[in-house]
């Protein structure tokens, strides 16, 4: 089969319902028809052009693909290429930055950091029959197979080994869309059960109905040329433009606002009109791109809003709504004076850092740290759920303790709402006997003297490199680094990780014995780092990735790239106010730290250090 464009689905605002509709996910990346046989292949975009060179993914996925759908092939996939923040949101900022790169050096590079998937939601093509005459509903049916009898997710997972994932329907349309408005996602697409796969057509038997925002802004001006109105927010008591709108207006509507603007002009030359702020509009828009509104389109009038009410506070809170089962108090109160961090920054960035932090979070007993007048005050340790706390919140009583275990964005907010700030865990899962990971924590004297981190954690690569195990690092969001070993679960003992982090320390040790030490007694230590070995054991804790520190500065306990573990790496780099753009850019290190677990050679070590 030679299929070049796509059929394609129609907006449309509201979700059509009946037993005759299925729902999927939207995800934002690049639209991609993928052609697979015995010998060949070809990874074609919307616009007719090979992704295969900018993707190498691909390449490197074939020989598995081929083993496991042998008997399948040639199969003739339709899909989304994506860079996955979770299993229901794509970040459409990450797959743009990855496709303007030319250099395989540099593709590689970013592949290395951050895997792209291709989500499969249609089969054209299964052996050499041709499927597109069938009805939607029947080819789903033989994609799901397919996946099934391969031992595929039947789901998206952003932490799969699998390049090639599976986008399930639902028949809810009221449960998929409260997924794609809790997670953020670009929105739904509806499809008739009984439609027919039609080469590059914009069909009405697919319906794309997208996950809008909603905020106010003001006018600015007009832009002759285009036709474009300016729109302005009030940022730090500044005028800030954040976009230009053309779309949704009505005849009636755009000559009424024009004529406005030019009754009231401030400034008018041979490209814009200018207008001082009044004039405030409502608009939809699907996300901030670069600090500007992505494809924004006019809603209304906002003749009740005073333009000053028009805030990038008001905007940020639009465009990440919190979840509603928490009531938010006191958003504007400082927690981080030197920063400049309020409760609302806060919880939104623990709404947009969920992704990547919930998977640490949500199957382990929850230790937190909290700061009730932020940076200002004293804080305190919480183990104990609070009576006060909400019925949604999972608790675990262990040895008398009634533990919090964050498992969703809901709880998460909620800690966050109370002004925890830090998220300590233990090494180990509730269904785990022993630990899940092994982690050192590397502890300088002061941050004056973090190159004893980064030289500890440099020795220890070489030696886990050697062993073929393999090893993350982030930084403990203070003065220190932290090495992670994951674990297959229950599998080894803490006794079985004690002689191998007892053999690291030591091994420190005899390398560099001026500049390490296990002295436990802070006063006998000296200038020399702290390796803790003791403190990996059953019933302590460690902060977790990507949570937050209640220091000063703000930092964040920040998983790193170990070609970022240089002498010229200081902790100071990874402020919470950085944190979200850099997985953006960078992508996320501990992205495949859930799926090199059961691959860990770790029983030979233990086999050899117990001799």
């Amino acid at each position: 089969m030679n299929i070049s464009k796509p059929m394609l689905p129609t907006l449309r605002f509201d979700v059509p319902k009946g037993d005759e509709w299925v729902y999927e996910i939207k995800y934002d990346g690049f639209r991609a028809i993928l052609f697979i046989d015995h010998h060949s292949h070809s990874f074609i975009s919307r616009n007719g052009n090979s992704l295969t060179e900018q993707f190498p993914e691909l390449e490197q996925a074939l020989p598995f693909i081929r083993n496991i759908w042998n008997e399948n092939l040639p199969v003739l996939l339709d899909g989304e290429l994506c860079l996955l923040e979770s299993p229901y949101k794509a970040s459409f900022e990450a797959i743009q930055l990855r496709g303007r790169l030319k250099v395989k050096d540099k593709i590689a590079e970013q592949m290395n950091r951050q895997k792209a998937h291709f989500c499969a939601f249609d089969l054209l093509q299964f052996k050499n029959k041709n499927l597109t005459h069938l009805a939607y509903i029947e080819r789903k049916e033989i994609l799901q197979s397919m996946f099934k009898h391969a031992n595929l997710p039947l789901q998206v997972d952003p932490y799969s080994s699998s390049f090639i994932q599976y986008i399930p329907s639902f028949k809810d349309e009221t449960e998929i869309w409260n997924i794609a408005s809790r997670y953020d996602a670009e929105g739904i697409i509806a499809k008739h059960v009984s439609s027919k796969w039609m080469e590059g057509k914009r069909t009405t038997q697919w319906f794309k109905i997208k996950n809008w925002k909603e905020s106010a802004f003001f006018i600015t001006a007009f832009e002759k040329k285009n036709g474009y109105f300016h729109l302005g927010i009030l940022r730090n008591q500044q005028v800030y433009t954040v976009g230009l709108v053309s779309h949704g207006f009505s005849p009636e509507e755009r000559e009424a606002l024009l004529r406005v603007i030019t009754l009231n002009k401030s400034v008018e030359n041979n490209e814009f009109v200018f207008v001082e702020p009044s004039i405030c509009v409502e608009v939809f828009f699907l996300e901030l791109y670069k600090e500007q509104l992505r494809q924004p389109s006019f809603k209304r009038f906002r003749f009740d809003l005073n333009w000053e009410e028009c805030t990038w506070e008001n905007l940020l809170q639009n465009l990440n709504p919190l979840p509603k089962e928490v009531t938010i108090t006191h958003p504007e109160k400082p927690l981080w004076p030197k920063k400049n961090i309020n409760k609302q920054d806060y919880l939104h960035y623990l709404r947009d850092i969920a992704p990547y932090l919930l998977p640490f979070l949500e199957n382990r007993l929850l230790t937190v740290i909290r700061y009730p007048h932020g940076m200002l005050g004293d804080p305190f340790y919480q183990k104990n759920c609070p009576d006060y706390a909400p019925a949604f919140i999972q608790r675990e009583t262990v040895e008398g303790i009634n533990y919090i275990v964050c498992k969703d964005l809901e709880t998460l907010t909620w800690l966050g709402n109370q002004l925890a700030f830090e998220f300590h865990i233990p090494f180990q899962t509730l269904q785990s006997n022993g630990p899940s990971e092994i982690v050192f924590d590397l502890d300088p004297p002061s941050r004056q003297y973090f190159s004893l981190a980064v030289k500890a954690a440099l020795l220890m690569k070489e030696v886990f490199d050697g062993l073929n195990l393999h090893s993350f690092i982030k930084t403990s969001g203070n003065k220190g680094l932290q090495v992670y070993v994951p674990l297959p679960e229950n599998t080894f003992t803490y006794e079985d990780t004690r002689k191998f982090t007892e053999f690291i320390a030591h091994f420190l040790i005899s390398k560099e014995p001026n500049l390490f030490t296990i002295e436990r007694l802070k006063k006998n230590r000296g200038n020399k780092l702290y390796v803790d070995y003791i403190q990996h054991a059953e019933g302590k804790t460690i902060i977790a990735p990507y949570s937050p520190r209640g220091n000063e500065d703000a930092l964040v306990a920040t998983p790193l790239f170990w070609e970022e573990v240089t002498e010229s790496l200081s902790p100071e780099m990874f402020p919470l106010d950085k944190t979200i753009q850099r997985i953006t850019s960078l992508g996320n290190p501990f992205q495949e730290y859930l799926k090199v677990k059961e691959i860990q050679p770790f029983q030979s070590i233990v086999d050899f250090l117990s001799q």
